[in-house]
């Protein structure tokens, strides 16, 4: 609910004010920061408890490739961190794109609720859960922002791209109820494997954005702000750690 909570922020920003790319892109930036420190500080490491390496990295490739196939050939996964891409193609091309964005996207946010809903049983630490819940909160903002500034750049009235916005969202919500009514209760190594291959989601992602906004924006703003995302996850973990023991 928090994490939808915070795509519906995003999207009601996006629809209410027009923001330029340039703060935009910070909170991109930071945002996929955040998402490659909770990769780096909390999922893979708590998945290695469970799970041999090569079964983590296998399943990391697969999340990986997830994304990658989507982006590919159905449409950008992510229209956060594609922010870049839809400048160009939005105003012009988007009766042409919705629906493959539409399914691109709510595949994505499943996923998301799915990694929400197994967290307390994947995570095996206080850290690693509320790191996860930290950096998809935090990532929902701009992806709802993207969401909302696209259909707006589109021409959509502001309530129907709010309602829109909160209509293929609420996918975080199903994946949610998915991960903790069907799938909380399997065994912790295939939780610890299901967490790995979310993680190499998040790994596409990250690379995406940043990579995307330092080609077409300021890398100075790009790398300073995807520094903070991947510090204050990292700095989270420690501080929950040193309390915990």
């Amino acid at each position: 609910m928090a994490a939808y909570v915070f795509a519906l922020v995003g999207g009601s920003i996006s629809t209410l004010l027009r923001l330029t790319h340039r703060p935009l892109c910070a909170l991109i930036s930071f945002a996929a920061g955040t998402l490659l420190g909770v990769t780096l500080f909390a999922i893979l490491p708590e998945s290695l408890t469970d799970c041999p390496w090569w079964a983590v990295a296998l399943a990391a490739a697969t999340g990986y490739a997830l994304f990658f196939f989507l982006s590919t050939y159905v449409h950008h996964v992510c229209p956060a961190c594609a922010a870049s891409h839809f400048d160009a193609d939005a105003t012009k091309h988007f009766s042409e794109i919705a629906s493959a964005l539409i399914v691109a996207l709510a595949i994505h946010s499943t996923t998301d609720g799915l990694a929400l809903g197994i967290g307390q049983e994947a995570q095996s630490t206080t850290a690693g859960q509320w790191s996860l819940f930290s950096a998809l909160c935090i990532h929902k903002i701009p992806e709802g922002l993207a969401l909302g500034s696209l259909l707006i750049g589109a021409g959509w009235p502001r309530a129907r791209a709010l309602s829109w916005v909160a209509a293929v969202e609420a996918t975080t919500l199903l994946g949610g109820m998915i991960g903790f009514f069907f799938l909380a209760n399997t065994s912790s190594f295939w939780l610890a494997l299901f967490m790995a291959h979310v993680g190499g989601g998040f790994l596409y992602l990250a690379a995406h954005a940043v990579l995307g906004e330092m080609l077409k924006h300021g890398k100075g703003l790009v790398l300073k702000s995807f520094s903070l995302g991947v510090g204050l996850i990292g700095g989270l973990n420690i501080l929950l750690r040193t309390l915990a023991s």
